[in-house]
């Protein structure tokens, strides 16, 4: 069984879809230390000017896991997410379709960033058809600490024999610990798809909200690479 991991993140761009298309098991890695200015509270969308950042106000301490970082909703900052989304995507092709979904989304109070982020990524998988992998949180059951170890310990707790690592896994794991436990390791070396935007020049690595409102019921066979 092939089983992939990561961090729950906002909007994710389209290669953290594809990982979990190529998985039979996706795990949330929830239990981890969160990082500030990386990819768990803030995305890019695309706008008539370039790409612009999303980002989700976060209050947390240093050290803390990404589970435990709550959102600060003193800042209002869901009305500037959902004004975002509709200025700058509300005549792509399939905006209609989806923008529903965002408009109860940015009318609800969330207070932990990472049950938000994955009630959003849940969304996404449904809506690009990736629905009946299986997907479970890190911090349901116990794991050993250290990269390497943790790793090992939840692709054993949940029957995988392969896992499925992003390019740079191997700078980080200890690929000989994997092979005495049995584990295969596969690196994921995604290419990123051209297709219809708005806006002019092709912008890449943008979340995956600018496929879906773009292309609509086409994104799952873009992002797999099948239109090119």
């Amino acid at each position: 069984m092939i089983i992939s991991i990561h961090q729950p993140q906002y909007l994710p761009w389209l290669g953290y879809f594809d990982k979990i298309d190529r998985s039979e098991t996706f795990v949330f890695l929830d239990n981890v230390q969160f990082k500030k200015n990386e990819w768990q509270n803030r995305n890019k969308i695309k706008t008539a000017e370039g790409w612009q950042w999303l980002t989700v106000p976060v209050l947390h301490n240093f050290g803390q896991t990404i589970h435990d970082v709550k959102i600060n909703n003193t800042v209002q900052w869901e009305r500037k997410h959902l004004s975002a989304l509709l200025t700058n995507y509300s005549k792509a092709p399939f905006f209609s379709e989806y923008i529903d979904f965002f408009k109860s989304l940015f009318t609800a109070e969330w207070e932990s960033l990472a049950d938000f982020n994955i009630h959003v990524i849940m969304f996404l998988i449904e809506a690009l058809g990736l629905s009946g992998k299986k997907i479970i949180k890190a911090s349901e059951f116990e794991q050993r600490h250290g990269n390497t170890n943790r790793l090992i310990d939840i692709c054993k707790k949940l029957g995988g024999n392969v896992y499925l690592s992003g390019k740079d896994g191997e700078n980080y794991m200890d690929l000989a610990k994997f092979k005495e436990e049995k584990i295969d390791v596969i690196f994921q070396e995604y290419k990123h798809p051209v297709y219809s935007q708005l806006y002019g020049e092709f912008e890449p690595f943008l979340s995956i909200l600018d496929l879906l409102f773009n292309c609509g019921p086409e994104s799952l066979s873009i992002l797999k690479g099948e239109n090119q």
